[in-house]
């Protein structure tokens, strides 16, 4: 199975080249705390290109699919796509899961505080294959500048502890634009797939992972 991955394109999808694949995959920030109007836009050009599956989940950035979750859902299975909110899909016997929850940071969408935030990653089911979520592990591709050759980890430790127990073969994430690239952690390998950097252009080619 050929799984191609982008995330944190923010509205400007349509200038990202998809090459052909198996499994079309956004790991959220589809907008830039976009309309209605975008997500319809969205979903259509999703649903545009040839891959027989098509998967996405939300991001901080996304708040138009926070409020209306139902009406996103409904619309992106008219068009053959699958919304991923703390659910999952089974594909060809490949199990996917997929979450737009991030650690809280001032109070954009899909943030939880530290005492709520293991609820959502108990969902997440022992036979996992592909992990998709928002936001990264913490000490995983996920530092922040802060100040000049100061850097910051970002990610969530509580996701790390489960995505240990789970194994998940791929951690499939974005929001670090900074981070894009992959590390191998015991068994599961973890791919920052973020489509833009870190000037909001978009720069990063799609991420191909086959199972």
């Amino acid at each position: 199975m050929k799984i191609v991955c982008i995330s944190d394109t923010h509205g400007e999808h349509e200038q990202v080249s998809l090459p052909f694949g198996d499994v079309l995959v956004h790991a959220g920030d589809i907008t830039a705390h976009g309309t209605r109007n975008d997500f319809l836009n969205f979903i259509e050009w999703f649903a545009s290109h040839p891959h027989q599956h098509k998967v996405f989940i939300g991001g901080n950035h996304d708040t138009y699919l926070e409020k209306e979750p139902d009406e996103i859902a409904s619309v992106a299975a008219s068009h053959g796509v699958s919304y991923l909110n703390d659910s999952g899909i089974e594909i060809d016997g490949v199990q996917f899961w997929g979450s737009p929850i991030t650690p809280r940071f001032f109070d954009w969408s899909f943030m939880r505080d530290e005492e709520d935030i293991h609820h959502h990653w108990a969902l997440i089911p022992e036979n996992t294959n592909v992990l998709i979520t928002h936001g990264p592990v913490w000490g995983v591709l996920d530092e922040v500048e802060r100040a000049p050759k100061v850097t910051e980890s970002t990610g969530c430790k509580m996701l790390a502890q489960r995505v240990k127990e789970v194994s998940p073969s791929f951690h499939i994430f974005g929001h670090i634009h900074e981070c894009y690239g992959s590390r191998l952690i015991d068994k599961t390998q973890h791919v920052n797939v973020s489509t833009m950097n870190n000037g909001y252009q978009i720069q990063n080619a799609p991420v191909i992972v086959e199972l």
